[in-house]
């Protein structure tokens, strides 16, 4: 795999469906990052009309008055260029927005009303002011106004109609509205936790320069929820009193069984006797109740009560000895559906002697009683996945609302009005592949109206229908013919055969789907069959798939929530399942990780260009990857370092990673090691340059430097490779590895006559590291193929086993473990602990976070660097074991940022922090405190320890390498890092016996 494609992937994620830049990179116009080409165009070149292309609108620049294309993203790429040249004197953009540098909007959006909610938008006083997105979230009393929509999803206008029916107000698509935002079991309470900073009355966001700041307060952002979230009113459950005259130890309640097993295959009768039994050990819920078979003989688990009722019956059972019995009332349809069961107390309630206990039970019946009548008309329903998705947009529109258009907001609107069974066939879609699904395929339990669940979705405009025949493009055709089986697809290449001869050609070469798939798109395209779609109509019938708004507006939202590409919406059921604990801390903010909307789009752009790099190098398509770099070089020529400063000192550091210039880099990266493949390397080296220029503090300088030289050694270019080498020593965001690397070549390139005098660090990198040689007997001896050899044992094992059977035998009675970087970030994590989560500004924006966001960055250490060296301190003078201990039995299980669990003991690491001793351990740890990204891989491959008479040890690390192995730059970093930390090393070294 190419360097830097592995990291572009986990930034990426999950692909989207829909790219709004895809088909302008794969066409054969200039690149859109080239500005100057594609987004300017001059007045003299017949396009001053401000049509631009097709319906797009253009504006004028007021700094060098060439025609622009009116979106946001080109707009402030396009200033931030012009501003660059100095051509003329430097406006300030809010002197530009004055000058009405956007054109008026293009649609007027009408009130929205129905009978549940009204809400009326007013336009901005300042039409280019992107910031009034956020401070005009206030309804207005006008009956008709216009707003500009500034989705970059489509250059189609969006036209809002006051007809009911496209916002869904059906009663069978409004009835049963659950509460949205109540009772979410297993997840993280936000509310509670995610707080402000003391003192911090509001959250503020950072505008332009310029710009006046704005402010949304709590209260604003709790009316926004609330208008979104209006619905969520009538789940309020209406308790019914007991009459005065009822026996109080006498409960009888209509409820149900849930949580019933997928592996559970015990047939159930209608009236079969079933008892109650509390489950106090149950880790996810101490309330929890069982339902358990009233058997004579072994009584059988069928289930649970629901939570909402267990809470108020467990101190029933606990506190007053109630048991409580019942039968079967029916039973549903679908094996794993919920069973309606009523139950009854069959014993009297034991009360103290204290007045209170007659009230306090009478609290819980009447609270029980209350909540057997709500589920009556509210039966729980097995749909978590539903409750997750509303939580993510209840916070992300809490904290982010300012990044969203009104039409983006009527949409989320719109979906929150639909009914139980369309958001849950939305949530069930939006997880899938697809994109299109057979509507006739879809089954799940939970969903019971399967048509109204999809006029729904389709009224609210979030899943597109088949479209008609002629509308359909060759990518759609491709799309839904993915929906077809291999026999289908068969079947229909067969009817394609019969009407048309020359199909019948190619019919024999290959029998996969995709071959299949291929033939029948060939056919198409070539104008042999113009009645495909018709006919892969009859055989999919009707299909959906989800809309390209919705699928945008919903990405955004995942992606503000989670912060990154690797987590999902599966983190809930993670949590849900117990699977995953996430650690304790608390979200404090004082800053947008988006200022304003402008950025987000920047961002979302530069991740779009991204994946079709990361598409095009699946595809082998070396004219599209070179598009997009040569894209990401344009917008990365244009982009000025900003400066920080205003910022919080945590919060500037890793700032910069959610910006459209750093994912543009990374792109650039992936290139360079691209054409490096090719072997184009004056490309690379100009790209390199280019990095290296515009990226003054970046932690990545290392590698880039090292990679110039290399690469201008490539071409023969010595002189300036060394004087490369030279300057990265002084660089101070080279690091580690690189830096080790950059010494050796500059030793080895500065040799006479070009360099006469020996520079000071020879004597350094030049150490020789102790080694010791290990012969075995080899499984295989191919190049390019694994090491294998026989152990003493004689099973098959690895050069690090091998080593460590030597170093346990002759080699000195050695007890060890194979860690390379595992152990070390496993006792780093357990003794940081407390100072990983400590309570800092904007590094913890989620509670889905094992790590702050700082923590690779130089600031982790200098915000907290009174608590690092008070615990290093601790840690030097002995203290390292009993802090380990403590830390362990506090968090084991918790999930946090290179802490293994299951690979490694407790009784392994006090051994391993005992034996390696105070002084020591406190240099590595503050090692990694300092700079966690460069120093967290690299480690030596065995950590050893033995003990002697008085349980005071000692502790040896060791690189072992392979018959045609050698050491790594970071490697070598490490062992002479450590060598000046007083440490024992050796490189162990495996070669082959002799015959």
């Amino acid at each position: 795999m190419l360097k830097g494609r592995e990291s572009l992937i986990r930034l990426i994620g999950r692909r989207r469906r829909f790219l709004r830049r895809r088909s302008l990179l794969s066409s054969s116009a200039p690149q859109i990052g080239c500005k100057e080409d594609k987004d300017e165009v001059s007045t003299e070149s017949g396009k001053g009309n401000g049509n631009g292309d097709g319906d797009e609108e253009w504006v004028d620049c007021p700094v060098c008055g060439k025609k622009v294309r009116g979106e946001a993203p080109v707009i402030n790429s396009h200033l931030d260029k012009c501003l660059a040249r100095g051509t003329k004197r430097k406006l300030s953009q809010c002197t530009l927005f004055q000058l009405k540098f956007c054109t008026r909007p293009k649609v007027t959006v009408s009130s929205i009303d129905s009978d549940l909610t009204r809400t009326e938008f007013r336009p901005s006083t300042n039409d280019g002011n992107i910031h009034d997105l956020a401070s005009e979230m206030i309804n207005s009393d006008g009956p008709e106004n216009n707003v500009q929509d500034e989705s970059s999803s489509s250059s189609v206008s969006l036209t809002l109609t006051t007809n009911r029916s496209k916002i869904c107000t059906r009663k069978s698509s409004i009835c049963n509205r659950v509460n949205r935002v109540e009772n979410f079991d297993g997840v993280p309470e936000f509310d509670d936790e995610c707080k402000l900073l003391s003192g911090a009355k509001s959250m503020q966001i950072l505008g332009l320069e310029g710009f006046p700041q704005h402010q949304i307060s709590d209260d604003r952002i709790e009316n926004i929820m609330d208008s979104l979230l209006s619905l969520s009113e009538n789940r309020t459950p209406k308790c019914v009193e007991p009459l005065e005259d009822d026996d109080n130890s006498k409960i009888l309640l209509d409820s149900f069984i849930v949580g019933r097993k997928f592996g559970d295959d015990t047939e159930l009768t209608i009236g079969e006797m079933v008892m109650l039994s509390r489950d106090s050990e149950n880790v996810k819920d101490p309330n929890a109740i069982k339902v358990l078979t009233k058997d004579t003989g072994h009584s059988k688990e069928l289930g649970f009560i629901p939570r909402d009722l267990a809470q108020y019956l467990s101190p029933l059972i606990d506190n007053f000895q109630l048991t409580f019995e019942g039968h079967i009332s029916s039973i549903p349809q679908h094996p794993h559906a919920v069973v309606p069961i009523q139950i009854y107390s069959s014993s009297i309630a034991s009360f103290g002697e204290k007045d209170s206990s007659l009230q306090e039970f009478n609290s819980f019946r009447r609270n029980a009683l209350c909540a057997a009548e709500f589920s009556k008309t509210h039966p729980p329903i097995p749909a978590k996945y539903q409750h997750n998705l509303l939580l993510l947009l209840k916070e992300v529109l809490k904290i982010n609302a300012h990044l969203f258009t009104e039409g983006e907001k009527t949409l989320l609107k719109a979906f929150l009005s639909l009914s139980d069974d369309s958001q849950r066939l939305f949530a069930r879609l939006y997880a899938r592949k697809g994109p299109w699904f057979r509507t006739a395929s879809i089954s799940y339990a939970e969903i019971c109206d399967y048509e109204e669940a999809v006029n729904g979705l389709s009224e609210a405009e979030c899943v597109t229908l088949f479209e008609p025949v002629d509308k359909l493009q060759i990518g759609d055709v491709k799309e839904v013919l993915n929906v077809l089986n291999v026999g289908e697809l068969r079947d229909l290449l067969c009817s394609l055969n019969k009407s048309h001869k020359k199909i019948v050609q190619n019919s024999d070469h290959g029998t996969r789907k995709q071959d299949y798939i291929a033939r029948v798109v060939g056919a198409y395209e070539s104008g042999l069959c113009p009645n495909l779609p018709s006919m892969i109509l009859g055989k999919t019938g009707s299909c959906i798939r989800i809309s390209a708004s919705a699928e945008s507006v919903f990405w955004r939202a995942e992606r503000l929530f989670f912060l990154n590409g690797e987590q999902d919406l599966s983190a809930f059921l993670l949590v849900d399942l117990g699977i995953v604990k996430y650690p304790a801390y608390n979200c404090i903010f004082t800053d947008q990780i988006f200022p304003d909307r402008s950025d987000l789009l920047s961002y979302e752009e530069a991740i779009e260009v991204a994946q079709v790099m990361d598409e095009s190098l699946d595809e082998n398509n070396n004219e599209l990857v070179s598009r997009c770099i040569e894209i990401s070089a344009s917008h990365v020529s244009s982009f000025v370092e900003e400066d920080r400063s205003s910022h919080s000192g945590s919060m500037a550091a890793f700032l910069s990673c959610f910006s459209a210039s750093w994912v543009y880099s990374k792109v650039i990266l992936l290139g360079v090691s691209f054409l490096e493949h090719e072997r184009r390397y004056k490309d690379a080296i100009d790209l390199l340059k280019l990095l290296l220029v515009k990226f003054k503090s970046d932690r990545r300088r290392g590698y880039w430097t090292l990679r110039l030289s290399i690469d201008l050694e490539h071409v023969g270019c010595l002189d300036e490779s060394l004087e490369v080498a030279e300057k990265g020593l002084f660089d101070p965001w080279v690091r580690a590895g690189s830096i080790v690397a950059l010494q050796r070549r500059v030793l080895r390139l500065g040799k006479p006559p070009r360099r006469w005098k020996t520079p000071s660090f020879s004597n350094s990198v030049s150490r020789k590291i102790v080694e010791v040689h290990v012969q075995g007997r080899p499984v295989n001896c191919k190049t390019g193929v694994k090491n294998v050899f026989y152990g003493e044992d004689g099973e098959r094992c690895g050069v690090e086993e091998l080593a460590l059977e030597y170093y346990a035998g002759e080699g000195g009675g050695w007890q060890g473990v194979h860690t390379e970087s595992g152990i070390w970030l496993t006792i780093f994590g357990l003794l940081m602990w407390d100072i990983v989560f400590a309570d800092v500004p904007n590094v913890f924006r989620t509670k889905f976070q094992t790590a702050p966001l700082d923590l690779e960055t130089d600031s982790f250490y200098e915000v907290r660097r009174g608590l690092v060296e008070a615990l290093l301190d601790k840690i030097e003078h002995g203290m390292a074991e009993e802090l380990l201990i403590m830390s362990w039995e506090s968090h084991v299980g918790t999930a946090c940022r290179g802490v293994n669990w299951d690979k490694h003991s407790l009784s392994e690491l006090r051994a391993a922090v005992t034996c390696i001793g105070g002084p020591c351990l406190a240099s590595i740890c503050r090692n990694l405190a300092q700079d966690y990204r460069s120093w967290s891989s690299g480690m030596p491959d065995l950590l050893l320890w033995r003990f002697h008479d008085d349980y005071r040890g000692e502790a040896k690390l060791v690189e072992v390498k392979g018959p045609r192995d050698r050491l790594s730059e970071q490697q070598r970093a490490w062992l002479l890092f450590l060598m000046d930390c007083g440490f024992n090393v050796e490189v162990c070294k495996v070669s082959n016996a002799p015959i």
